[in-house]
């Protein structure tokens, strides 16, 4: 599956809103609090969203570093090219 955001892309985040699976969301872990990922959320677990990337062979995410904390949601790309995220399950 090839990744819905690209190095560089603008996005617009919705803080606090429900998330979804499916859902692209901005995501912190405990283990790195000063690192921002953006991140796709697969499921609700104890303690966080386990969330994976889309490229799984150049992504670190929760099968790393488990689940992690959702800061918001991604709701639209800004730039390059407008438009909204596919929710995908």
């Amino acid at each position: 599956m090839s990744p819905a955001l690209s190095d560089g892309d603008v996005v617009v985040v919705r803080f606090g809103a429900p998330v979804s699976v499916g859902d692209v969301v901005l995501v912190r872990w405990a283990s790195r609090p000063g690192q921002l990922s953006v991140k796709r959320a697969v499921r609700p677990e104890a303690g966080g969203w386990w969330v994976e990337g889309d490229n799984p062979f150049g992504s670190t995410d929760s099968r790393t570093l488990g689940p992690a904390t959702v800061d918001a949601v991604v709701t639209a790309r800004m730039w390059p090219k407008p438009g909204t995220l596919r929710r995908r399950r």
